[in-house]
């Protein structure tokens, strides 16, 4: 079994911030949430899933990280690495942020800079899975290198498989 390094926790780039999860995150992670229109959740629901990222992080070595703007300070969304659909070995990058920022190369930056920590590991793949109807989620992935591997359709509709192999 090939053993990974751990990944950086604290991602630095022109204009954002990657960092650890705190608690005091909950109230805008919900707020996040909430915009997938699917009703928001409590704060104590959130900080109860910002503790089990903070677990998997510790079990995995991987971690999806809250984005800050470095001039603003305000949270906007989060990005790294899940096990996801994937696995340990080839996890899968995800990010969301909220609607407000969007259109602004944010996602794409932030991805760029988790890319890189995923190379700091030793990975040698990646995954991304998206919703077919996502089309700016897929521009960001194929700005970054990640090609289609397949189409599978589950509960929420069709999902776009795509990978990446690492230096």
């Amino acid at each position: 079994m090939t053993t990974y390094g751990t990944m950086p926790f604290h991602l630095e780039t022109e204009r954002l911030i990657l960092r650890p999860w705190a608690e005091s995150d909950a109230a805008e992670f919900c707020a996040l949430l909430a915009e997938r229109g699917k009703g928001t959740p409590t704060v104590e629901h959130i900080r109860t899933s910002i503790a089990e990222l903070l677990t998997a992080t510790a079990a995995t070595g991987i971690a999806l990280l809250p984005i800050q703007r470095r001039d603003e300070g305000d949270f906007i969304g989060y990005c790294g690495l899940i096990i996801g659909r994937s696995t340990v070995e080839e996890p899968e990058i995800a990010y969301e942020l909220f609607q407000r920022v969007h259109g602004r190369g944010y996602a794409t930056e932030a991805a760029g800079a988790v890319l890189d920590a995923a190379v700091a590991t030793g990975r040698k793949r990646l995954w991304s899975t998206v919703g077919t109807w996502n089309t700016p989620s897929l521009r960001v992935l194929e700005k970054l290198g990640f090609e289609r591997d397949h189409v599978s359709m589950e509960d929420n509709g069709e999902v776009v498989w795509l990978t990446r192999s690492l230096p």
